[in-house]
């Protein structure tokens, strides 16, 4: 994971991963985690999303990391927040409310740092990871949220077509990381309309990771 990569993105608004409305596989799938009003969700590499606006609007509370402070500086300006800013260790904890993003590399963030979540909302980082970094993201993910049940998108396509990111993460590779200690169940699957970044077909996968 080349840190720069991303901050290029954001410093040049070179962000066309960034949805302009709220994940349809989010609000479509959401109450397949059967959370309760309040609960608190983990965003991982959650970027300036309109998913957090529409998880606050639903009454949840949500923590995210992101590694731009672009990301999220932008992210409470288009909610209209100001936040808090404070150091803690590597990372930088914006706060407000019902919200807690962590800029910094993800790996420094700790189960004691994020504090307790009821479930994990991923749609942009396992599949923004290159697969060597993929092992080690899911491990953390498990350790730092005390294996909470997670609703995750990826996409799967001919990474021959397309170099990535967003990354091919097939089925098999899903079940190879979560398989063992979750129960995972193919919620649905649904062709990217125009192909992934308009050049070359993908499919889209939503996938409920739930505790045995």
């Amino acid at each position: 994971m080349d840190p720069d990569f991303w901050h290029k993105k954001w410093e040049n608004n070179d962000i066309g991963f960034h949805e302009r409305e709220a994940n349809p596989g989010l609000v479509e799938h959401f109450n397949t985690l059967s959370l309760e009003q309040g609960s608190r969700l983990f965003v991982p590499l959650c970027g300036k999303t309109l998913d957090i606006s529409w998880l606050l609007s639903r009454g949840h509370r949500v923590a995210g990391a992101e590694l731009s402070a672009v990301a999220i500086e932008q992210l409470f300006a288009e909610l209209g927040v100001e936040p808090r800013v404070s150091d803690i260790g590597p990372l930088k904890h914006y706060s407000a409310g019902d919200i807690d993003l962590y800029v910094g590399d993800i790996f420094n963030l700790s189960a004691e740092i994020l504090g307790p979540v009821d479930a994990i909302y991923d749609r942009a980082a396992l599949v923004a990871l290159p697969e060597p970094v993929r092992s080690r993201y899911t491990a953390h993910l498990m350790e730092i949220t005390q294996r909470a049940p997670q609703l995750l998108i990826t996409f799967v396509y001919d990474q021959a077509e397309m170099p990535g990111p967003p990354f091919s993460v097939s089925d098999e590779e899903v079940r190879r990381h979560y398989g063992e200690r979750y129960r995972l169940e193919l919620l649905e699957t649904r062709d990217v309309p125009g192909g992934l970044k308009g050049k070359c077909p993908a499919e889209e996968k939503i996938w409920l990771i739930g505790q045995g």
